[in-house]
């Protein structure tokens, strides 16, 4: 007899200012909104879904000055404290960052109105990636098909729904983009384009380290394009999550490291959603001046 599929027990979203967060997150909110930035830390910030493992990748191997070995040291997702990550009773993000020695990178997927003040108030370096709604809306389905710490997502046309609604975990990627592209210029942002680090890794990751105050030789640049690459991530246990249990993300379900492509939202986007969409997208980005390309 087949197997039935364990079910996830119910995940509690809470909202702060109207964006949806985990219950842990909203219970430890206090802490999160008191943490402590240092001048010298560097924020990398992302919606869910728009290469945050990679930037991280990148951001490591440049600080590291390419060494392949310092890399492997810990997991990604033990390198760079997540500010809002909460689960009792393991350290939250917060508790990690402290006990972090400077100069500390660290991580987000925080809009810019919940994001703690003292970030602003030292004036920090953020590193900003952005993807395409489509194919970030796509790959957060998936996300949340085999992470058991999120939402059971339902079926696509109904996930279609949550997402442009904004009633997914972080809320609304509109508001999100838009927010930190509005401020790029006001503070030490380097705002990123995932479909500009797929076209040309190369002179992208240029910018980062440039941004990150770092001198490396074509040698050490070459290596990390070539170690950053998705084939090559994907293979890393230190950055595919292999080592996550199963009872958190299920890999059998859909791998972490899917696709990480450009332009997969064409298998998934009917006529009308596409439509839709469409519509949508341009009433909600009226007036921003961002621009994202949608296939490669």
């Amino acid at each position: 007899m087949a197997q039935t599929p364990q079910l996830r027990k119910e995940i509690v979203i809470r909202e702060v200012e109207g964006v949806p967060l985990l219950q842990a997150a909203v219970d430890n909110w206090s802490h999160i909104q008191n943490f402590q930035a240092k001048p010298d830390d560097l924020l990398i910030c992302t919606y869910p879904k728009s290469g945050t493992t990679w930037i991280q990748e990148i951001v490591d191997m440049i600080e590291q000055n390419g060494d392949v070995e310092k890399c492997q040291r810990a997991l990604i997702h033990h390198r760079h404290p997540f500010i809002e990550w909460a689960k009792p009773p393991q350290p939250s993000g917060v508790e990690k960052a402290n006990a972090m020695p400077s100069p500390r990178i660290l991580k987000t997927h925080l809009s810019t109105q919940l994001l703690p003040p003292s970030f602003w108030e030292n004036n920090c370096k953020f590193l900003y990636v952005a993807r395409n709604a489509k194919d970030c809306m796509v790959s957060y389905y998936h996300f949340q098909k085999m992470n058991q710490g999120l939402p059971e997502p339902g079926t696509w046309e109904e996930y279609f729904e949550t997402f442009i609604n904004g009633k997914v975990v972080w809320g609304s990627w509109f508001d999100h983009v838009k927010g930190w592209w509005e401020i790029k210029d006001r503070y030490q942002i380097l705002f990123l384009f995932y479909e500009d680090i797929k076209r040309d890794p190369k002179h992208e990751i240029q910018k980062v380290i440039k941004f990150m105050g770092k001198n490396l030789d074509e040698t050490v640049l070459n290596t990390i394009v070539q170690e950053t690459a998705f084939e090559k991530m994907k293979e890393n246990p230190m950055t595919n999550r292999s080592t996550v249990p199963k009872s958190m993300m299920d890999q059998s379900i859909s791998p972490f490291m899917r696709k990480g492509m450009v332009g997969d939202w064409k298998n998934h986007f009917t006529v009308s959603q596409n439509e839709r969409f469409d519509e949508i997208y341009k009433r909600k980005m009226e007036g921003t001046s961002i621009k994202f390309c949608l296939e490669l």
